[in-house]
């Protein structure tokens, strides 16, 4: 019988037990507390908190996510933290809707039923499972396969589909040059029926009910997945809001689900598609916006005068959130109406998107 620790948790006045071995995190996890978090490797710091009494080990983590100073005055990452004792761990920062719509991270069966090419370098795939997930608009999973070859890969993706499709997952893919999933996908090694595991949901980015001012939601690359999964829950749930839909490229040729998105925006006069190319320099044909997508947001923002209000879910690689960032704070954005998944590439269950 393995020795469990018990976990409290200030100011939320919430406890749960941890066992030996597990990571602070997936114990609350597992038991369906939604703490803060994003990398759940010790990369990103969304987990930061103080440790205010008991004894942990830290796993392998950044020291961009954790510097010394911070570590030394107490601060942990609790996807790091291995608990030694009971806990008492004060959270910098949390959200009380992401506790109170908490679901439990549970593992799934399922099989690859479809995989699609979108563009030159993004792929669609379709996972059936063998029992409905539940899952929130915005958020992910990690899907682990082995290939033809035998090599176990394990990814995190975002779905694509709107959360009353518990057992058919829809995920957009982006191909990266060193990207072991997304090349097994093109090479066939991975393919159409490959049985997976999905363990889920993760992620805070998720669309929230019943909010006031108009909804942004910015995209690029594999990005669109989660925005096309919250832009179709909010659709579905009939509330009513103005919602500009921005993508960034590099060219018309990385433009996908175009007819889907006119037809979309056909049926619905309160949404606006805004795609932006980054690289279309020598393309006299277009008739949309050049240059980044920050950009764009930024003028539309300040076209609009919406100084702060309404919720903004942005989702794509680094560069494009890093610079995104400055341009909501400045115009009026608080954190709290701001919701990020920033995409990056891993050799282990990141958020790779």
């Amino acid at each position: 019988m393995s020795e469990t620790h018990t976990v409290r948790l200030s100011p939320v006045d919430v406890e749960f037990e941890v066992e030996n071995g597990e990571t602070v995190l997936n114990a609350a996890f597992r038991q369906g507390i939604a703490l803060p978090h994003g990398c759940k490797e010790g990369q990103c710091s969304a987990c930061k908190s103080v440790l205010l009494e008991g004894e942990v080990d830290m796993l392998k983590y950044s020291t961009f996510a954790l510097n010394d100073m911070e570590k030394e005055s107490g601060h942990v990452l609790l996807c790091r933290c291995i608990a030694y004792s009971d806990l008492e761990v004060e959270l910098l920062n949390y959200d009380e809707e992401i506790l109170a719509k908490a679901i439990a991270v549970k593992t799934y069966k399922g099989r690859i039923a479809r995989i699609e090419q979108l563009t030159h370098d993004i792929r669609g795939i379709e996972i059936e499972l063998g029992s409905p997930m539940k899952f929130w608009a915005g958020q992910y999973v990690d899907i682990t396969v082995t290939t033809q070859k035998g090599e176990t890969i394990t990814r995190s993706f975002s779905m694509a589909n709107t959360p009353d499709q518990t057992q058919k997952l829809s995920f957009i893919i982006k191909k990266y040059p060193e990207g072991k999933f997304s090349g097994e996908l093109d090479s066939g090694g991975i393919r159409a029926g490959a049985e997976v595991t999905v363990v889920g949901p993760y992620g805070t980015c998720f669309r929230r009910d019943e909010r006031q001012g108009p909804l942004i939601l910015v995209g690029a690359g594999s990005g669109m997945s989660p925005i096309w999964s919250i832009l179709n829950d909010h659709l579905k749930s009939g509330e009513k809001r103005p919602v500009y839909f921005f993508y960034g490229a590099r060219t018309r040729n990385d433009l996908f689900y175009l007819d889907r998105i006119a037809e979309l925006v056909g049926n619905h006069s309160d949404v606006t598609f805004i795609p932006v190319l980054s690289h279309a320099n020598d393309d006299a044909e277009w008739q949309g916006e050049r240059g980044f997508v920050h950009q764009s947001v930024d003028a539309k923002l300040k076209q609009l005068a919406v100084d702060g209000q309404g919720d903004v879910h942005a989702c794509g690689p680094p560069p494009m959130i890093d610079a995104l960032q400055p341009v909501l704070f400045m115009n009026g954005f608080e954190t709290e109406r701001i919701f990020f998944d920033k995409f990056t590439t891993s050799a282990g269950a990141t958020p790779a998107h």
